[in-house]
């Protein structure tokens, strides 16, 4: 531990408090602390969008598979990059055109509304899966937390998970939406900094390509990015890329979408997003493969940290805390974001809904900031004493909500007559199926997250021929979306 990371550490978590304080008094309603009032610029939305997306996972989980597996493991950020342009092309505009449309500031409150569900079930089944997939993502977040504490100030693991733990709850407590996100503007543009800067400065320290070359052929690391022989070996790269299919289904992204400020501004996010997007994975693949060269083992023996003892070996004292609050970044505008939208779940589509109907905004805005509280609390406890690596805590999270949600966004914005009850079943099926295909254990062989996405698919068709979308109302307003998404404004 260095005087310099100190200062840079402390300075930044005064910044991110400053934030948070600045907004408190800005969020006078529920819109505003969860969504900004719908008014985020354009470079406020692409960078929140991707900096809450690209967590811990991105500067220690991923370069961490990849010192470990080699070149194979970049599939991972080939179909995550295939993701979320995808994303950004297909869902975002239709998404900000219907949400507003249908007056809905959460993702269960947009599939009650959309699909005309007049049972409620499906604003509380999805809540259910919010809750619980976000917990264990936001879980993730503070294990890389405590390795990136543990590692570069030497506390104890425990004590630096309480430590991150209470930082991201102040500020997210303090300021909603309109904190988060102009953190994560700040937070993205250090992350992308981070991951460009570093990999170029270790590249020759770590003897450039003949070095990564030797570390490979030192470690019986495969060096290229096809799959080894073997029938099991066929999935490795669908597999992989499978991670795409999780972008559709993830309320902390889409929630960006339905807070840009125009379809102009969302737009402009676009190009920006898939730009900030190509850099970091480009980085984070990087850093694992000049990591093969510059280390030929790793320091404690965990691979994941590989990206935090480069930094301390490449780069100057200051400049290397700079670097090292690119990770915490990283971490915390994941987190602050699946705080806030469990926070939504539980305020929105469970509190209003079945206890207080009638409850004011200000009761409502202060529900939400002790269920920011309640949720890290279990979050944090789950931390502690972590069963998996980062990067598999945040594939199940991840596969949980792609399952789960991913063919429901698609169906809602471009399936004029799906109805509620094939929602449902999707929605259903996919979780029930992803659950049980880790649970046996075959995760190992294909990412949960195909058999739960195809799952879910399936069941909407098959219930759709008997139970399709009939009300007169819902089937008009889907033409008026799509009108206005075209140009051609009813």
């Amino acid at each position: 531990m260095t005087t310099a990371t100190v200062v840079t550490f402390v300075l930044y978590f005064l910044l991110l408090l400053g934030i948070g304080f600045y907004f408190y008094r800005r969020n006078e309603s529920i819109e505003e602390y969860l969504l900004g009032g719908r008014r985020m610029g354009a470079w406020v939305t692409a960078l929140s969008a991707q900096a809450s997306d690209m967590s811990g996972w991105l500067l220690m989980g991923l370069p961490g598979a990849i010192y470990v597996g080699g070149l194979t493991n970049a599939w991972i950020a080939v179909g995550l990059f295939i993701g979320t342009t995808l994303n950004w092309l297909l869902v975002s505009r239709r998404l900000r055109i219907y949400t507003q449309r249908t007056h809905s500031i959460t993702l269960p409150c947009f599939f009650e509304a959309r699909f005309g569900d007049p049972t409620g079930l499906l604003r509380i089944v999805s809540a259910i899966v919010i809750l619980i997939f976000f917990t264990i993502y936001a879980s993730s977040g503070l294990v890389a937390a405590g390795k990136l504490f543990e590692s570069t100030f030497g506390v104890s693991y425990e004590a630096a998970v309480v430590i991150g733990g209470a930082i991201i709850i102040a500020y997210t407590f303090l300021g909603g939406f309109l904190a988060v996100c102009w953190t994560d503007l700040f937070q993205g543009s250090l992350m992308v900094v981070a991951l460009v800067v570093v990999p170029l400065l270790a590249y020759g320290r770590a003897g450039g390509a003949a070095g990564v070359r030797d570390g490979m052929m030192l470690k019986d690391i495969a060096r290229s990015v096809g799959p080894v022989d073997g029938v099991a070996a066929l999935l490795v790269v669908p597999s992989a890329m499978a991670w795409g299919l999780g972008y559709f289904g993830q309320p902390h992204i889409l929630v960006r979408f339905m807070s840009a400020g125009s379809l102009a501004k969302l737009s402009r996010s676009m190009a920006i997003a898939i730009a900030w997007v190509f850099l970091s994975l480009a980085g984070a693949v990087a850093i694992g493969l000049i990591g093969i060269g510059l280390f030929r083992t790793v320091p404690g023996g965990d691979a994941e940290k590989v990206f935090i003892y480069m930094i301390a070996e490449v780069t100057h004292p200051w400049i290397g805390g700079v670097m090292l609050a690119a990770i915490l970044a990283a971490i915390m505008s994941t987190i602050d974001s699946q705080l806030l939208v469990s926070s939504s779940a539980l305020t929105e589509d469970f509190y209003q809904r079945t206890i207080e109907r009638n409850a004011g905004e200000r009761e409502v805005v202060c529900i939400g900031r002790v269920c920011v509280v309640l949720i890290s609390v279990i979050a944090l406890l789950l931390a502690l004493r972590p069963s998996d690596t980062i990067l598999d805590i945040v594939a199940y999270a991840w596969g949980g909500f792609g399952a789960a949600f991913g063919p429901l966004v698609l169906f809602a914005l471009f399936s004029k007559r799906t109805g509620w009850q094939a929602a449902l079943a999707g929605m259903v099926a996919g979780t029930v199926v992803l659950v049980v295909w880790k649970q046996m254990g075959l995760g190992r062989h294909l990412y949960e997250i195909v058999p739960g996405f195809l799952a879910n698919a399936m069941a909407i068709v098959l219930v759709n021929r008997f139970s399709p979308q009939t009300n007169e109302a819902i089937l008009q307003e889907f033409d008026e979306v799509v009108a206005q998404v075209r140009g051609r404004k009813p």
